[in-house]
């Protein structure tokens, strides 16, 4: 495996989505920003959820099964990617947002 396979961006879309949907729930239900969600040790839940899901990620892999395998319904190989993009720059733009405003976004 390389970083130009498909494993890396799958494994980085996956985190992004989780830490993505994470964040905005925390932030919505306790009103923390990303970066006071950090600071409470949110960085032990971010290391242990990547080791989990990156394992798992990759064990399809290791089978031999391509990411295309069950792409023949709504929920497709493609739009895991598109979405994982999509995370990876919302989780970018939250951070950037609650940095200059200062504060959280909700």
């Amino acid at each position: 495996m390389s970083f130009a396979g498909p494993a890396p961006e799958r494994i980085n879309g996956r985190l992004a989505m989780i830490g993505f949907v994470s964040a905005m729930a925390v932030e919505i239900t306790k009103g923390q920003d990303l970066f006071t969600q950090i600071g409470n040790g949110g960085y032990q839940w971010f290391l242990w959820t990547s080791i989990l899901f990156s394992m798992a990620s990759l064990v399809p892999f290791i089978k031999g099964v391509g990411p295309g395998a069950k792409s023949n319904s709504f929920w497709n190989a493609d739009a895991e990617v598109w979405n994982g993009r999509a995370a990876m720059i919302g989780l970018v733009a939250l951070a950037a947002t609650e940095f200059l405003k200062g504060g959280t976004l909700v």
